[in-house]
């Protein structure tokens, strides 16, 4: 039997709850989330490794109609970030809208509406389909000749097995990224050895983190305006950093000046110093956070090998310069699945045109939000709405307000469905390119993650976070073809 519903959601992370609460402001009543796992969350329901946190600033990283006075760090862990996107869930009622262990197989528009499957063998009819899956949730592991002959345990940090103790061990660590940053100082209190391969240096800086003290959140909740106000203080400081991106000298130095005496007061080591030093222009990966990773790096039990990887021979790791290390437990610290999303997104629009078949010459949506040829859909976090610099919770918030406002326009003019216009999808994704060209992305000497197989950044906002949020206010229905309600329609 297929069940009916207005608006359909794919994911229950911090996407997936901000677009039901929007939805039912909006006056959209019946809402499913259709959430493959057993609790709301995303990111912070799967990634459970040691020092899992985030960095951005908690107070901005949280909803703005949801803000949260009891943080208790200044850059908040993973398990409280979920506890807080439950409280959400409870207290918007969110929970009676989730179907949990509902993974999408597949989504078809058949002229009406959308028909959605899921991996169960359920089956929804929804006028409206939104992905809020993100961006990094299919954990990446590269094919590394003779992975499958290591005979210890061997796992991604984002599928962390804690029924395995690293206590006294001989860890191998691959790749050096943002888990990997926040899971080898804790690691490395208790591993007998921790090896970590590393195929470039990332830029790691100090922040700004620490407990906030208990009469500080009494004086939050006391006074609603300043946890508010604090939010808002940190994002004109984060949305400063973008200069940083943009090259701005005085900038660039500063950071650069940050990150030199962070690994300075760590690593004595000229060989080791040489190592931890990016061959790139900072910026052109993701910079990341951290008091602890230096340190962790100059410990005696900690060796650094700046090399790939080449093979895996039963418990002996060889890297790329030949030499062989012994490990009793493998780690994965080597990011998702970003720009081949796609590959695992069976949906189809009109024309049965599939989205892999749309996305063939890169990823693109108009506004990073919706997708020519796919009525009705809408995608959060789409291509062009990650950033480097500041919250993508801003980045969902903005989308959302969008989303919503097209939604009352569409019931205020009788609109059934709406698509994006073909012209003004191509040149959104002309000027994201064009602007990305002299970017530090495209031309600071370096490959990443941002980058697809064809070296397009298909997935970075080039400008201001207050650039994405004015653009997106001051765009509504100009941007989609529409069709009218008929008599007789459903």
């Amino acid at each position: 039997m297929t069940k009916q519903t207005d608006m359909l959601i794919i994911g229950a992370g911090f996407s997936g709850l901000i677009m039901a609460i929007e939805a039912r402001k909006r006056g959209i009543a019946d809402i499913v989330i259709l959430e493959k796992a057993a609790d709301i969350g995303g990111t912070w329901r799967e990634n459970t490794y040691p020092g899992v946190a985030c960095d951005i600033p908690s107070h901005l990283y949280s909803m703005a109609t949801h803000l949260n006075p009891d943080w208790s760090r200044a850059y908040a862990g993973g398990a409280e970030i979920q506890s807080y996107l439950q409280k959400i869930a409870q207290d918007e009622g969110l929970y009676e809208l989730c179907q949990f262990h509902r993974k999408l197989k597949s989504a078809r528009w058949d002229g009406a509406r959308w028909q959605v499957v899921t991996a169960d063998g359920n089956h929804w009819s929804a006028r409206f389909l939104v992905s809020a899956i993100g961006a990094l949730h299919v954990p990446r592991i590269p094919q590394i000749p003779g992975a499958d002959s290591f005979p210890g345990p061997s796992f991604h940090s984002a599928e962390w097995d804690h029924d395995v103790s690293l206590a006294g061990k001989r860890v191998a660590v691959i790749g050096t990224g943002a888990s990997a940053v926040q899971f080898v100082p804790e690691i490395a209190k208790t591993a007998a050895q921790v090896t970590i391969f590393q195929r470039s240096a990332p830029y790691v800086l100090p922040r700004p983190d620490g407990p906030i003290a208990p009469w500080v959140r009494r004086l939050y909740r006391y006074f609603p305006v300043l946890p508010r106000i604090r939010r808002q203080l940190i994002y004109m400081l984060f949305e400063f950093r973008h200069r940083v991106f943009r090259g701005e000298p005085r900038a660039v130095d500063f950071a650069m000046k940050m990150w030199r005496q962070a690994l300075d007061s760590a690593i004595t080591d000229p060989d080791l110093k040489a190592a931890l030093t990016p061959d790139y222009t900072i910026g052109c990966k993701r910079i990341l956070s951290s008091n602890d990773w230096y340190p962790a790096l100059a410990r005696n039990n900690v060796d650094v090998v700046p090399h790939a990887v080449s093979r895996i021979d039963g418990g002996h790791i060889i890297a790329g310069d030949g030499r062989e290390f012994i490990a009793d437990v493998l780690v994965w610290g080597t990011g998702f699945h970003v720009t081949d999303v796609v590959d695992n997104l069976n949906i189809t629009g009109t024309n049965d045109r599939t989205l892999k078949q749309a996305w063939s010459g890169g990823m693109q949506a108009n506004l990073g939000t919706a997708i020519a040829g796919f009525p009705n859909f809408f995608m959060l976090l789409g291509p062009h709405t990650g950033l480097g610099h500041n919250s993508v919770v801003l980045m969902i918030e903005a989308q959302v307000a969008h989303i919503g406002r097209v939604l009352t326009e569409m019931q205020e003019g009788g609109l059934r469905t709406i698509t994006p216009k073909t012209d003004k999808q191509a040149a959104f994704t002309k000027e994201m390119q064009d602007r990305h060209l002299e970017s530090v992305w495209q031309s600071g000497g370096c490959t990443s993650w941002y980058q697809d197989a064809e070296g397009r950044n298909t997935t970075l906002w080039p400008g201001t976070v207050s650039e994405f949020r004015k653009r997106m206010a001051r765009s509504g229905l100009e941007q989609y073809h529409s069709v009218r309600e008929t008599i007789g329609d459903p």
